[in-house]
């Protein structure tokens, strides 16, 4: 059993261990529009600690100046330059394999718009004015017109690129049709698909860095399929927080590339030491509980913060991974999850 096969401890808080927080937003700070509780006190303290704050997103519609704006609206400290898209991600990549000036047809907002045009390209809007490349993301506005520029602009040898791949995008009526259903448009119109900016691939965790001129970085997520698997793709360490989209059960049951370093319920935990998970006789333990196979079942015993619990039933279920699916059952799990709501 390694360190890497079990959420790690952390003698001193995460904000003065790492020197930047590379945090997602929907999820972490907000949630549908509203303020997380708690979140910017600990932003706040966190930034006070030293702790550079960075906000790394894959929405590509805003612009950096509007995302800032509504993060202090919520009395989180942000400026526009803390603020990372996944559309600056893609205007790297473009600009990387462009000349300066050439035209980039873009679909999307305004946000992948400014984007292009700060990296000194040219946005476009149709076919006819032979761009060197296209470039997608989320937009309420993108319609058919759009997407056949792109296709055929595509088709004709331009480079697609897209601001990232998520397959839906969450509402209040309910989870909709994200820039990664959008993009298959034009993927399967002309047979290629693009390269992707955003979380969980590589370009955008680079733009972060390059931006923060982050040494020790910190990934901060609600997303194991984004945010904690990217931070795996470029070897950097995570932070899961349980405010979002990733509930206790996912995390036990986390696959070896979505694992995170650590576990806490909410932005609070970059305020403190994180305790070590034990290990003896197959039984590990965190603070108060204990957490252990019994025959096919997980069993977790004691008592104490319900987040330590779930870093010793992690760290169990973690150190079953098999060969082939990499995590236990769901059925395995069921009851300890059960006692540690109780």
């Amino acid at each position: 059993m390694t360190e890497s096969e079990r959420p790690r401890g952390s003698k001193e808080p995460l904000d003065t261990a790492y020197d930047v927080a590379l945090l997602d937003l929907d999820g972490v700070v907000y949630l549908g529009g509203t303020a997380i509780p708690g979140a910017a006190e600990a932003l706040r303290k966190a930034g006070a600690a030293g702790m550079r704050l960075a906000y790394v997103t894959n929405n590509a519609f805003r612009t950096p100046a509007a995302i800032a704006a509504l993060l202090t609206s919520f009395g989180v400290p942000a400026s526009p330059e803390d603020v990372v898209t996944s559309a600056q991600a893609a205007a790297r990549l473009l600009a990387e394999r462009l000349p300066p000036g050439a035209p980039v047809l873009v679909i999307g907002g305004s946000g992948l718009r400014m984007a292009v045009r700060e990296r000194g390209l040219r946005p476009v809007s149709t076919a006819a004015e032979q761009p060197g490349a296209v470039v997608q993301g989320y937009s309420p506005g993108v319609g058919y017109s759009m997407l056949a520029e792109g296709g055929l602009a595509v088709a004709a040898g331009a480079l697609f690129v897209a601001s990232n791949g998520d397959l839906t995008l969450p509402s209040r009526r309910g989870s909709q049709p994200g820039n990664g259903s959008l993009i298959q448009v034009i993927a399967t119109a002309t047979g290629v698909q693009p390269l992707v900016a955003g979380k969980p691939e590589p370009p955008l965790h680079r733009e972060s860095v390059l931006r923060t001129g982050a040494r020790n970085p910190l990934v901060v997520g609600d997303r194991l399929d984004t945010d904690i698997e990217a931070a795996h793709r470029v070897g950097t360490d995570s932070l899961l927080v349980l405010t979002g989209v990733t509930g206790p059960a996912e995390a036990v049951l986390a696959p070896p590339s979505q694992r995170p370093t650590y576990l806490a319920k909410d932005l609070a935990g970059l305020l403190e030491p994180h305790p070590e998970v034990t290990v003896k006789d197959g039984t590990f333990g965190c603070e108060g509980w204990t957490a252990r196979m019994s025959g096919d079942q997980l069993v977790l015993d004691g008592g104490g913060e319900r987040i330590d619990g779930l870093r010793a039933l992690c760290a169990a279920a973690w150190a079953q991974a098999g060969d082939t699916d990499g995590y236990v059952s769901s059925e395995a799990v069921q009851g300890a999850l059960d006692r540690l709501d109780r």
